[in-house]
């Protein structure tokens, strides 16, 4: 599908904003010392999590899918595809999913409370493509915006808390 150039221009352009809020804000919260050189390392708290090295592409493969699978939903609902974005989220990320990221083979290396933040994404991915498919009846965007912006929230709790490599 190919987007016009002034609205990919325009997309990129809020996506960076939004990112660049993100960060500042994640930045703020966790109070950093913005004073501090570029050079230095920042006080990474995060849980490492050790997994099978063959495990550990396999899952950030997943992840980039996850993202792209994000955008693809974004873009379609853009479009006001809310039928098309639903069922991305269901099956490249909802419940639906789970065979097809491995879950069985990662999870027993997850900790619980990042097995909980997993699930809790996976589930949030398949309410959205119901509200989503509501959403293209009633043209009611905000409640399928408000459960995108919940499949979200769950991947960003789940990465401020583990790491894997």
């Amino acid at each position: 599908m190919r987007i016009a150039p002034s609205v990919r221009s325009i997309a990129i352009a809020i996506a960076c904003a939004v990112a660049g809020l993100g960060v500042a804000r994640a930045q703020h919260q966790h109070g950093h010392d913005h004073s501090m050189p570029a050079s230095q390392p920042v006080d990474d708290r995060r849980e490492f999590v050790k997994f099978p090295a063959p495990l550990v592409e396999h899952t950030l493969a997943n992840m980039r899918d996850h993202l792209l699978a994000l955008q693809e939903i974004q873009d379609h609902l853009g479009q006001g595809h809310f039928d098309v974005a639903a069922r991305i989220a269901e099956a490249r990320l909802g419940m639906s999913s789970l065979g097809l990221h491995g879950a069985h083979d990662v999870a027993p290396f997850m900790p619980q409370g990042m097995q909980d933040a997993g699930t809790a994404m996976h589930k949030a991915a398949s309410r959205f493509a119901v509200t989503a498919t509501d959403a293209g009846v009633t043209n009611d965007y905000k409640a399928a915006l408000a459960g995108l912006a919940e499949v979200t929230a769950t991947c960003v709790a789940c990465h401020a808390g583990y790491k894997i490599k």
